[in-house]
C-alpha cells in the first residue's frame, strides 16, 4: 500500500494526484475513494463546522468533474 501525502493551500484546498490516463477506472475510483478518506480522518478535533465542502476531480488542463462526498462525510 501507498502513503496519502497532502498539502493545504490559504484557502484550505487539496490537490493531490490520484493517477495517470493509462490507470484502469477502478484503480483511479480507489485511488479516489483513498485520498478522500484520508483528508477526512486527518481532520483536526478542534475544527468546527463542516470539514469536506466540496470534491471535484479534474485530469491537468481540463474542466472538473463534481463529486458527491456525503458517503465519506460524517456529521
Amino acid at each position: 500500500m501507498g502513503r496519502v501525502e497532502f498539502k493545504l493551500d490559504k484557502n484550505g484546498n487539496v490537490a493531490v494526484p490520484v493517477g495517470k490516463f493509462s490507470f484502469e477506472p477502478q484503480a483511479l475510483v480507489e485511488n479516489s475513494t483513498t485520498v478522500i478518506e484520508a483528508v477526512v480522518k486527518a481532520r483536526p478535533a478542534s475544527a468546527k463546522g463542516v470539514f469536506v465542502e466540496n470534491v471535484t476531480l479534474s485530469a491537468t488542463m481540463s474542466p472538473g468533474l463534481k463529486v458527491d462526498a456525503s458517503s465519506f462525510i460524517k456529521l
